[in-house]
């Protein structure tokens, strides 16, 4: 079978054309020198055509020199609609299947920076199985050698923004198609009602991070807004003197809810104990506890957005720094990608919603984040944006901070993979959730 570099849609459509009679065409996705195995063809076309697969793709191994290192890919969820997802080099596609996808492309797909690749499995994974063999079947030579945290945030580098925007595009079409889409009138919040003891809690989880805390902490008690406000750190079970610092601290303002191991809470476990607590204000604002607000007027913009945009949710922007506060590529992550109009459609496009994320406090009670240690506040951030509205500081009011202590630093490709695959489930719900929506929605409109 014919190896074919994949450069755009039309080209494909072209091979297939020449070779009509073949129901399968291998396609390389890139341009890495590939070894394949002896049994990588039978394999690959056995398991396409005993699932009636639209694509098949393997796992595969990496060359660096003399060193082979394994790599897994994970299965494809209904919701594995980033750009970025990892088919590795090489796949299978149904001839036939790609055809069917293609034909009524529109200008956007056709012309999109990558050929219309992300289009294209967008439109074949609908109806259609997608085959992920769990067995290394070739080798390529491995290119990228930049750890995971130096990889993350190639999505919004400012390089890549006329790309991500075609990727927008191409996407909004697919969900235009699957009836996807979120409703255009979210819902406006009456901010004023209720009683709450302040009217916003920086919120802080923490687990082991003496070296750091003080600074988050310090940051947030530095905030000088016009309205109360309080700090709620939720220790989970530090060993190593994080929680004696924090006891150590003599400010009112400073609540300290304590868990331990046996309380069994990742992250999202620790923000619900805050969010639930009686402490909390109207307003619940985020902080890492390695990261910290440059300025005292954090609070007091993120507020001020609220009742602007009588939103459920605001974010706003960051700055990328070192340990010691130096920028550090890609700089200020923004976001811009968010509009009122399309910011939460394509939001289950991409990996993140920007930080600090804030919170309306009734809204989050009545959702509560999953008790996870990744991926709580995306879950969060999803289940919010289907049914309110969000408000956007474009202003960079946070600093993320990279170092060595990062836990997404250096994550080896399994971890990588059990991320992704998490967040790959999150949409496949949101996204279901999202058609279920609209289909009742016109229900009523016929009944009515």
């Amino acid at each position: 079978m014919k190896l074919i570099r994949f450069t755009d849609v039309d080209a494909l459509r072209d091979e297939i054309f020449k070779n009509s009679l073949e129901q399968f065409i291998l396609v390389q996705l890139d341009d890495k020198k590939v070894t394949f195995d002896s049994n990588f063809q039978q394999r690959m076309e056995e398991v396409a055509a005993d699932s009636d697969a639209s694509i098949t793709y393997s796992w595969f191994r990496e060359k660096d020199g003399d060193k082979i290192s394994l790599h897994p890919v994970n299965d494809y969820q209904f919701g594995s609609v980033r750009d970025n997802f990892d088919f590795g080099s090489v796949v299978l596609l149904n001839a036939a299947d790609v055809l069917a996808a293609s034909e009524s492309f529109s200008p956007d797909e056709s012309t999109a920076p990558d050929g219309g690749w992300y289009a294209l499995r967008l439109r074949m994974s609908i109806g259609k199985t997608i085959a992920a063999l769990p067995e290394y079947l070739y080798t390529v030579e491995k290119i990228d050698f930049r750890k995971s945290g130096e990889k993350q945030h190639d999505y919004v580098d400012p390089r890549n923004s006329f790309y991500q925007a075609a990727m927008e595009r191409v996407f909004t079409d697919f969900l235009t198609e699957i009836d996807g889409m979120v409703a255009l009138n979210p819902v406006r919040i009456n901010l004023s009602e209720g009683n709450f003891p302040v009217e916003a809690s920086v919120i802080i989880p923490v687990r082991n991070r003496v070296s750091t805390i003080g600074d988050a902490v310090a940051s947030a008690l530095r905030q000088n807004p016009e309205f109360p406000f309080n700090v709620i750190v939720v220790d989970n079970g530090s060993t190593d003197g994080t929680r004696e610092l924090l006891e150590s601290i003599n400010d009112d303002r400073l609540v300290l809810i304590t868990v331990e191991d046996t309380d069994f809470l990742g992250i999202g476990g620790c923000w619900n104990k805050a969010i639930l607590s009686e402490h909390c204000g109207r307003f619940a604002v985020q902080l890492d506890s390695d990261d910290l607000y440059p300025s005292p007027d954090v609070l007091s913009q993120v507020v001020e957005k609220f009742y602007e945009e009588r939103a459920a949710m605001v974010v706003g922007s960051y700055l990328m720094t070192d340990f010691n506060l130096n920028p550090i590529p890609p700089g200020v992550i923004d976001h811009r990608e968010w509009t009122a109009l399309n910011g939460a459609n394509n939001a289950l496009r991409i990996n993140g919603f920007g930080a600090p994320r804030a919170f309306y406090t009734p809204v989050v009670r009545s959702i509560l984040f999953p008790n996870v240690s990744y991926g709580e506040d995306y879950a969060m951030a999803l289940r919010v944006s289907r049914e309110y509205a969000v408000g956007r500081i474009y202003e960079p009011i946070y600093y993320c901070r990279r170092w060595g202590g990062n836990s997404d630093a250096d994550l080896s490709i399994e971890k990588e993979n059990k991320n992704n695959e998490y967040k790959d489930f999150l949409r496949s719900v949101e996204l279901i959730a999202r058609i279920r929506a609209n289909m009742e929605r016109e229900d009523n409109a016929v009944q009515s």
